[in-house]
């Protein structure tokens, strides 16, 4: 495949970009980092570009069969009504510019999030699950929204519902471990809430496994089979590092520094693999300590 990825240099863009070129496929990626050099590889190009706006980068997009959006600015600061927005338009305004500028019968492959179904406290989720009334379930909507527009073009389209990922160089992990090795860690809130998660390799697995598929398209939650509390994960996580688990972070202070965010930490889905499972997905890391025993072994 010859594959346009923006976000390319993001957290879950680099591992795609090293999985893609691993398996022998062509990619370009494009981002806002001005670094160019992180990836050396001869199948690689990037482009440092915002791709919210409009640009001469659109006319690059119809020389590849296959394109991925991973373009998001990060939710994990404090909102405010500025910072919201930021959230809602590098999203939808890059996805409407790549749907715009991508050529007939193109692959596009759309990130979006588990966010979409908002809290749903113990309730099993699967693709064909409503959406939410938050915030966030609204940024997903539109998302999704603006990305199948491309099936007007004939475009076979992709969404993948992200959970939190876990793998080496940033995301959910990388934020966590330092408290934990302070012996700071510990459940957000009661911890009750459900711990949607998915390794890194198995994400850039799962990403290739559909685009190479012809008969794939429509909505995939893209997390793990089991089914986990932020109790659970946060013990999983100790034991793993041999660190204990029990400082827990009171839900007041989590509102407190978060604002809204806060209320989106303390809840989360059941989230299911329904689709994945269905067409034949092996996951790799199916369950959590197989995961984290990957993850933070000595390399």
């Amino acid at each position: 495949m010859k594959v346009f990825i923006t976000g390319g240099l993001g957290f879950v863009g680099q591992h795609l970009c090293r999985y893609l070129l691993s398996e022998g496929h062509q990619v370009h990626a494009c981002g806002r980092s001005s670094s160019q050099n992180l990836l050396a590889h001869p199948n690689f190009t990037y482009l440092s570009i915002d791709t919210s706006v409009k640009g001469d980068w659109q006319n690059m997009i119809s020389q590849f069969d296959t394109v991925v959006n991973l373009a998001g600015i990060s939710i994990f600061k404090r909102w405010n009504d500025t910072y919201k927005q930021s959230i809602y338009n590098s999203r939808i305004q890059t996805t409407r510019n790549i749907v715009a500028a991508i050529s007939k019968n193109t692959t596009l492959f759309n990130a979006s999030a588990l966010g979409f179904y908002g809290p749903c406290k113990d309730e099993p989720v699967t693709e064909s699950h409503s959406s939410g009334k938050d915030f966030l379930a609204a940024v997903c909507k539109d998302w999704e929204s603006e990305a199948f527009k491309a099936e007007s073009k004939n475009c076979r389209v992709i969404v993948g519902r992200f959970s939190i990922i876990l793998g080496h160089g940033g995301g959910a992990l990388q934020s966590m471990l330092p408290a934990f090795r302070l012996l700071l860690g510990g459940p957000l809130g009661n911890g009750k809430q459900w711990f949607p998660w998915m390794h890194i390799h198995d994400l850039c697995r799962a990403v290739e496994f559909l685009l190479t598929q012809p008969d794939q398209q429509g909505v995939y939650n893209f997390c793990a089979p089991q089914t986990i509390r932020n109790s659970e994960f946060v013990q999983a996580l100790g034991k793993t590092l041999n660190r204990p688990a029990v400082v827990p972070a009171p839900a007041f202070m989590i509102r407190l520094i978060f604002g809204e965010l806060g209320e989106t930490l303390l809840t989360g889905q059941r989230a299911i693999p329904e689709q994945l499972n269905r067409n034949g997905f092996e996951f790799e890391y199916p369950e959590i300590n197989n995961a984290l025993n990957n993850l933070l072994e000595p390399h």
